[in-house]
């Protein structure tokens, strides 16, 4: 699924003329990207725990069918359901008909991807069911009926003035309401609260599921998680299906370099782990539990990922949606998370949007990368996504999907860095060439397909002898 009708770089070039677009953006990602050193710093053995870690999501995914069994079985046997759904229309039709079952007309869900994914939100209104987001970052989302720009933080390219005057139209709110962050938070949880109170369903998405016990683990900044999942009758956590660990000592491993890389936080706020409905006293008593849902179901995401499971981009299921390869990534930085057009972008959703959709619609997103591995570097599960850029890369070639004039000039390039004698007169003609065209050793404008560059920055000359000129002048 896009999420723009225009091409990449039109996005592209639509995000590098907002400045302020810009300014937030590189604004937030300095600072989660500080606090991940910050206490990564703090925790000496965070590299050993990224091993294990790493081994674990390895484990995980090469058992992926066995530890999918046991999570399915572990559930059921708490008292709740699994729902397998292939594609995403299965899974919308999954969540629409537990709705109908039971009643009901109101849904309050906290953060899912996988919801944006499967376009979860418009399926459910299409059923006559009212949707509430609850994760304050999403809320806005849904009010400017605009979507998330990051996995973490679906709000990073909006700046608090831009949250003020949506609220002021969509909330008819008052300039004191609005006056600073918190007075905005509280107006948030004031419209929230109704929905909480008289919400007949819960969705929320599901960091990971354990196999042993059949839990399912949220994790959030924000109380609006536990209220989610506990107030409503009905509850429906969305997975995708590679958010399984084997075991809650594998989940307290993922919790550690999860909240670390992510926020810089040793572990989120609120950690919750919910493991089936509210259990009932079997002797018919008046004990049990007092709280929680009645009914839990688990719906278990495909959508093309197990197409992913043992290829050579397997690696990318191994991703625990930290964020930090986004905040990291020199071109995330500058276009932001829109620009990607995709429900999943930055450095991983290059490689998971056509790993699950193919490239004929992602294409481009493979070639937003400077290769320079500083996701990788930051992964906490230490995901080779460069690796993975470069073989979509050469599958794009290998497809025809490489646009002609590239396909064109990577030819003579071969033809020319080939054959030493020709390499040299084509420098040579090179360095003349350009030095004419150039103003103080930099030309301000490029022809034909190489003016995307210069429409941003000056390209510069080449130099008036090649470094193997200049060493051999240094060996005499």
């Amino acid at each position: 699924m896009s999420t723009s009708p225009a091409t990449f770089y039109e996005r592209v070039d639509k995000a590098i003329g907002n400045p302020a677009l810009q300014a937030a953006v590189r604004n937030a990602t300095s600072r989660m990207s500080s606090g991940r050193d910050a206490a990564i710093a703090a925790f000496p053995e965070m590299d050993v725990m990224r091993d294990h870690a790493r081994a674990i999501r390895a484990h995980t995914i090469a058992r992926l069918d066995h530890y999918l069994r046991e999570f399915e079985a572990s559930v059921q046997r708490r008292g709740g359901h699994v729902h397998w759904a292939a594609t995403s229309e299965e899974a919308v039709a999954i969540v629409v008909d537990i709705a109908r079952q039971h009643g009901v007309k109101t849904v309050v869900k906290g953060k899912s991807m996988v919801s944006e994914e499967i376009e979860l939100n418009p399926g459910l209104a299409l059923a006559g069911v009212e949707v509430l987001e609850t994760d304050l970052g999403e809320y806005i989302v849904q009010l400017d009926d605009d979507h998330p720009s990051h996995i973490v933080m679906p709000i990073i390219h909006k700046s608090r003035h831009d949250v003020a005057r949506l609220f002021r139209a969509k909330l008819q709110a008052t300039d004191d309401e609005v006056a600073d962050a918190p007075r905005m938070a509280a107006l948030a949880r004031r419209v929230l609260r109704k929905g909480f109170l008289q919400a007949d369903m819960g969705i929320s998405g599901g960091n990971f599921g354990v196999a042993a016990t059949g839990s399912v683990c949220i994790t959030t900044n924000e109380g609006n998680g536990r209220m989610t999942t506990s107030l409503p009758r009905v509850h429906v956590a969305l997975m995708g299906i590679e958010r399984i660990v084997p075991t809650l000592d594998d989940l307290g491993v993922m919790l550690q370099v999860l909240g670390r890389s992510a926020t810089g936080q040793k572990l989120t706020v609120y950690s919750n782990v919910m493991s089936g409905p509210r259990r009932h006293d079997r002797n018919g008593g008046r004990e049990g539990e007092s709280d929680g849902p009645e009914h839990f179901h688990v719906v278990l995401v495909d959508n093309g990922r197990s197409a992913i499971v043992g290829s050579e981009l397997a690696e990318i299921l191994y991703c625990i949606r930290c964020g930090a390869c986004l905040n990291s990534c020199p071109v995330y930085q500058q276009i932001g998370g829109h620009a990607y057009g995709s429900i999943y972008p930055g450095p991983v959703g290059a490689v998971l949007m056509p790993a699950l959709q193919g490239l004929h619609t992602w294409r481009d997103l493979p070639q937003a990368s400077s290769l320079c591995g500083a996701c990788r570097e930051v992964c906490p599960v230490r995901i080779d996504i460069p690796r993975m850029l470069l073989e979509l890369r050469d599958k794009t070639t290998e497809l025809g999907l490489t646009p002609i004039w590239v396909t064109f000039g990577l030819t003579v390039f071969r033809q020319i860095a080939t054959r030493p004698a020709l390499f040299r007169r084509a420098q040579a003609l090179a360095s003349w060439a350009t030095r004419r065209l150039a103003t103080d050793g930099w030309i301000k404008s490029l022809p034909g397909h190489m003016a995307r560059w210069s429409k941003k920055r000056d390209f510069p000359a080449f130099a008036p002898k090649t470094f193997q000129q200049l060493w051999e002048g240094r060996k005499r």
